[in-house]
């Protein structure tokens, strides 16, 4: 349950990094308002999970999720560049995050 709680944290922050950019320096409200509700729902999960878990493999594979799935959004809908290169680094971040999910005890 503890690396759930870690997963949907990391989706979380791919939301708040996300509703960061369309705020334009919070001078949009409902981005900000939104980068506010993830962000605040990100730390929380994160922060239970750190209850049961190791903080650097959890600490690790949240910024993972949140870094892969942020990069992916923009490529994807925000018409950044989507290169070889960003989608080999992407597959290797999202193979660590695995790695180090498998590598730790079961929760």
């Amino acid at each position: 349950m503890a690396w759930l709680l870690v997963v949907v944290a990391g989706f979380l922050e791919t939301g708040f990094a996300i509703c960061l950019k369309l705020s334009h320096g919070f001078t949009r409200l409902w981005p900000t308002i939104a980068f506010a509700v993830f962000a605040v729902s990100s730390f929380g999960l994160l922060t239970l999970a750190l209850r049961k878990l190791d903080v650097g493999p959890a600490y690790a594979v949240w910024t993972g999720i949140g870094a892969a799935g942020t990069a992916i959004y923009g490529m994807v809908f925000l018409g950044e560049i989507a290169s070889t290169l960003k989608i080999v680094s992407i597959t290797l971040v999202v193979a660590g995050v695995i790695g180090l999910q498998l590598s730790s005890p079961a929760q």
